[in-house]
């Protein structure tokens, strides 16, 4: 029996939940190479990620986007759970071309700040990707 999906689970990461549903949104559906080379881009600042659902007070970008942050810490941490997707999909036997058919980011545990005078909830963030194969079109005959 062979599974069909290669799933990755990112629990209890120090990263923005709102910023992680928008990196989710932006990589869905797109093939992990292409995720990849855009969550690198947006590590160095060159492609802006679009904020649609939590954009109040974020200004717009270059290019077809309206509003859009470069969210890096939160892009590095999505992007060793899209390589470790990548891997696990391999390790099952899935083709080449990976589609991330799933990208999920909840709220974690939110934990107390250490410390005696500030009183402060630490950001925690639940991911989980699932990647499968994608299914090529089969050319009709006419």
């Amino acid at each position: 029996m062979t599974k069909e999906i290669a799933t990755a689970f990112g629990r209890g990461l120090p990263i923005s939940t709102k910023q992680s549903v928008e990196i989710c949104n932006f990589i869905r559906y797109k093939t992990v190479e292409e995720s990849k080379k855009l969550l690198e881009g947006v590590i160095k600042g060159k492609i802006a990620v679009p904020f649609k659902r939590y954009n109040k007070n974020v200004g717009h970008r270059k290019g077809k986007i309206a509003s859009g942050r470069f969210p890096m810490k939160a892009s590095e941490y999505i992007l060793k759970l899209v390589k470790n997707a990548e891997a696990n999909a391999k390790n099952l036997g899935l083709g080449t071309p990976l589609i991330i058919s799933e990208a999920m980011a909840n709220i974690g545990v939110r934990n107390w700040h250490p410390g005696r005078i500030r009183r402060i909830k630490t950001k925690r963030t639940h991911i989980k990707l699932a990647v499968k194969e994608s299914k090529k079109k089969k050319e009709s005959k006419k």
